[in-house]
């Protein structure tokens, strides 16, 4: 198989198998009503204080609208808590509820497993060439733009 050829067939099925791994090792007997969209959102969150739809939106490279209807969702399962602005009440801020943290921290752990499990199976100077060609990937796909 030739380059274009292979880092096609690979990046394909690395992005999918890792959907596809992330959702199986998220969902659990406490957890079994979430849905990887709803682990980024709850990711995007994060534990610190809470965040306002806008913040949260821009992270995830969403609209607040597409936002809200995860929000809503998140909100009706018992993950998320939305609370007014004491100064401004027109502002909604969000945060985890206790669910919503031990789930963040369950997504942590499984990351932590991913991590450690590449690693494992690394020589050191093939993670620092990972590393380096990974940053490099990132970048081009944070900076790419489809032709129209």
């Amino acid at each position: 198989m030739d380059t274009y050829h292979t880092l096609n067939d690979v990046l394909v099925n690395l992005f999918r198998d890792i959907m596809d791994i992330e959702q199986k090792a998220i969902v659990s007997q406490e957890f079994k009503d979430i849905t990887s969209n709803d682990i980024h959102v709850i990711e995007a969150i994060g534990l610190s204080e809470p965040k306002n739809m806008s913040t949260i939106a821009k992270k995830l490279s969403v609209t607040v609208g597409t936002l809200t209807i995860a929000m809503n969702s998140l909100v009706k399962k018992g993950y998320v808590l939305r609370e007014r602005g004491q100064e401004d009440r027109r502002v909604v801020y969000i945060s985890l509820s206790e669910k919503g943290r031990r789930a963040y921290e369950h997504h942590s752990r499984f990351h932590q497993e991913m991590i450690n499990g590449v690693i494992s199976a690394l020589e050191p100077d093939e993670i620092n060439a990972l590393v380096k060609a990974l940053e490099k990937l990132n970048q081009w796909f944070r900076t790419f733009q489809p032709k129209e």
